[in-house]
């Protein structure tokens, strides 16, 4: 349920006239724009828009230049330094020359939802809204709406104007200045059609961490969202959410000089076949919201901006929206282990650990066959499982070749297809090999979302763009990969000894908002890989991830090689969290993180360095209960076990090492 309360309600915006009478601030410079006579100002919003808690503030004013800027204070101290606002479309420069023309009240957002897929169930979103209108020398107009919660600000451009009846995007002006002290953890943009088999981007690169702001990316692509940062005492993750197919996916600029790192574009070549680039509309232009969370770091990991601002959900039945776990064979065995009886004796796994779902991957049209695989499924039914098929999305984009492949390009292929999954007793598609963040190709994944819903049918998306907050407003969208996840350390060491500072890194960025597919856990061992994460760091993965279904890469012989008392942690670790607390961390060093299902606490937390790491843990809330903690043993493949009270803790965690406590 969403509400916008606030007064003058049949009064939308209040228009300013030459004059400034209380409703603005500042200098006013008598010059004239043009011969029409705009005023040429200095000026900010008469007062600041605050949360509701008053610790955050927002200025927004028209610059002796005639552009738009903003900044953002936390608790009066500046975080966003003033930076730029606005649009250019084909016809309209909506970024220079402009005038305020009005302001609407401030409004209270109320906004309560339920997600299945995320770090809290029930989610109660509370924001102070305005509505800033500008017009250019030609008298269009844009409106950009704003809106500041307790933990962050979000604002997204809106273009009505009559005038424009075809809105189509040529650059952004919107920026984020920061302090040159400030540091930055931000992973750069793959180029568009480099990589395996022409696949990039995929969001699949390693995380520069603790950069000074400022610094270039590595190459023309720039940076991908969330991008995370800290001024001062304040963390700062930069996102965006709410794409609807109408706007191409942005990333931050490689260029970033002065602390200043400005909104970019896709590049060419990241289209669908004969589709548009970038934004168009022949309505409203709406731009996705541009989301700044903010605060101190528990407030960025317990923070939900990235759904709250979504769009609510499509209708789909509840009853198939079903979190889960899921055994899936290809992580360690590849290929060769797509065939009928290895896809079995998977199934019976996912039944031995309690588990919901068996994920049988690339080329099961080939090495299976639909009539086989429908057998599997009516199996996997039988036994209380639910079996997912993999597809290759790709048409002409890349060189993949893995099949199924180009059966879902168009509404007609997918409604048939889908069909025959569903007629056959398969849940849910695994949906590879994207071509990038054009709009068009951002409405594809819509397209294939709306159609699989229509279906009955779950959705993973692989070799993909960030989902931005896609799980809220599609609720069959279980996860998505969007990340250098566990397969790429099956394929070379250097991925494998730097998965440790990677893994830490993730609760802070890509799993920040959105359920991620990075389908952990190996106690084993991994071909020709040698390992460098001990078993609690692994199991750790399990609570401190979040995806809808969890992928686990361990196999039925590694699993075995655990003691009992694990495997019974993971067939009753939940599949969907109630809500999460933030007890320690730092990005790419390590995390401690609580999550609640039930009255049960589930508290995990893992190492990243190279030394054993003591930590004095604040466990207040779990004060009078007692826990069992699974931890490293002696030995980078052993566990241990004991007892483990609430309220304060110290803990020391191994070498590339994790634990897990459960709090009943």
């Amino acid at each position: 349920m969403m509400n916008i309360l606030g007064t003058e309600q049949s009064s939308p915006l209040r228009r300013q006239g030459p004059k400034v009478s209380g409703n603005l601030r500042g200098t006013w410079a008598p010059a004239f724009a043009g011969a029409t006579g705009l005023l040429m100002t200095s000026a900010a919003l008469a007062a600041p828009i605050t949360s509701p808690d008053r610790h955050l503030s927002v200025d927004i004013r028209i610059t002796p230049a005639q552009t738009l800027e903003y900044s953002i204070q936390r608790d009066g101290r500046p975080v966003i330094l003033p930076s730029r606002l606005g649009l250019q479309l084909e016809g309209a420069d909506l970024a220079n020359g402009l005038s305020l023309a009005a302001t609407s009240p401030v409004k209270q957002v109320v906004d309560d939802y339920e997600l299945a897929t995320a770090k809290k169930r029930r989610i109660g979103y509370r924001a102070s809204e305005q509505t800033v209108t500008v017009r250019n020398a030609k008298g269009q107009a844009m409106d950009v709406a704003f809106r500041v919660s307790n933990d962050g600000v979000a604002f997204r451009y809106l273009v009505r104007d009559a005038g424009l009846p075809d809105k189509r995007f040529v650059a952004e002006s919107t920026s984020f200045r920061f302090d040159a002290g400030a540091k930055a953890w931000l992973q750069p943009m793959s180029v568009a059609q480099t990589g395996f088999a022409n696949t990039n981007p995929s969001y699949e690169e390693h995380y520069q961490r603790e950069i000074a702001v400022g610094t270039p990316a590595p190459n023309s692509a720039g940076w991908v969202f969330p991008a995370l940062f800290r001024t001062g005492d304040t963390w700062v993750a930069l996102t965006e959410t709410s794409m609807d197919g109408s706007w191409h996916a942005s990333r931050l600029q490689s260029d970033s000089g002065g602390g200043t790192y400005r909104l970019g574009v896709p590049m060419a070549p990241e289209v669908f076949p004969g589709g548009g680039l970038l934004a168009e509309s022949r309505g409203t232009l709406a731009s996705p919201w541009r989301v700044i969370a903010l605060g101190s770091l528990a407030t960025l990991v317990e923070s939900t901006l990235g759904t709250d601002l979504a769009p609510p959900a499509i209708r789909f039945d509840a009853a198939l929206a079903r979190p889960g776990h899921a055994s899936w064979s290809w992580a360690l065995l590849k290929d060769d282990a797509t065939v009928f009886d290895v896809q079995k004796k998977f199934i019976d796994y996912a039944v031995d650990m309690h588990w919901d779902y068996t994920l049988v991957d690339a080329d099961w049209d080939r090495r299976i066959g639909y009539e086989k695989m429908a057998e599997l499924a009516r199996y996997a039914s039988s036994k209380g499982i639910g079996l997912l098929a993999w597809y290759n999305s790709s048409g002409s984009w890349n060189k993949t070749e893995m099949s199924p492949k180009s059966r879902l390009l168009t509404h007609e292929q997918r409604v048939a297809e889908f069909a025959r999954l569903a007629q056959m007793g398969v849940k849910g598609v695994k949906i590879d090999f994207f071509g990038g963040d054009g709009r068009s190709m951002i409405q594809y994944y819509v397209d294939i979302m709306k159609d699989a819903a229509a279906a009955g049918l779950l959705v993973n998306f692989h070799g993909a763009t960030l989902p931005r907050g896609w799980s809220r407003m599609y609720p069959n969208l279980m996860t998505a990969e969007a990340v250098r996840g566990f397969e790429f350390t099956t394929f070379e060491q250097k991925d494998e000894d730097a998965v440790a500072p990677h893994a830490a890194m993730l609760p802070f960025t890509r799993n920040l908002f959105d359920p991620m597919d990075f389908t952990p856990m190996a106690f084993g061992d991994i071909p020709k890989i040698r390992r460098t994460t001990r078993n609690g760091f692994e199991l750790a993965e399990s609570v401190l991830f979040l995806s809808g279904i969890q992928h686990f890469a361990e196999i039925p012989e590694g699993m075995a090689t655990a003691p009992g008392y694990v495997k019974d942690f993971l067939r009753e670790l939940p599949r969907s969290w109630d809500d999460v607390k933030f007890v320690d961390g730092y990005p790419g060093r390590h995390a401690v993180i609580a999550r609640r299902s039930g009255n049960a606490w589930y508290v995990a937390g893992f190492n990243a360095g190279e030394q054993a790491l003591a930590l004095d843990l604040d466990l207040g809330f779990l004060q009078g209960r007692t826990g069992q903690m699974i931890a490293d043993g002696e030995g980078e493949r052993a566990f241990a076990q004991a007892a483990v009270r609430g309220g304060r803790q110290r803990i020391t965690i191994k070498p590339h090492g994790g634990f897990v406590a459960v709090f009943k």
